[in-house]
């Protein structure tokens, strides 16, 4: 896997899961519990976990940008491209 790939496991989370993950990991780092490999995987697990998050809020901010109100007062919701 390269450096900038997100696990697919990953990738089926929700914003919400992988903020629990990686505040988990954090946590469990911040305690230098386990050994050195593991605390390695771990960190780059929570790497991935970061990358995973910060492409779901710029999913939602694309979203809520492409969102306007037309003449009538309904919203209108433009095709979404992200990338």
């Amino acid at each position: 896997m390269s450096k900038n790939e997100v696990p697919e496991d990953i990738q089926a989370m929700s914003f919400e899961e992988a903020l629990d993950a990686l505040k988990a990991i954090v946590a469990k780092l911040e305690q230098g519990q386990g050994a050195l490999d593991s605390a390695i995987e771990d960190y780059e697990r929570g790497a991935a976990l970061k990358r995973h998050c910060d492409q779901k809020l710029r999913e939602a901010q694309a979203k809520i940008e492409k969102i306007s109100l037309s003449a009538d007062g309904t919203a209108d919701t433009a095709a979404l491209d992200v990338d």
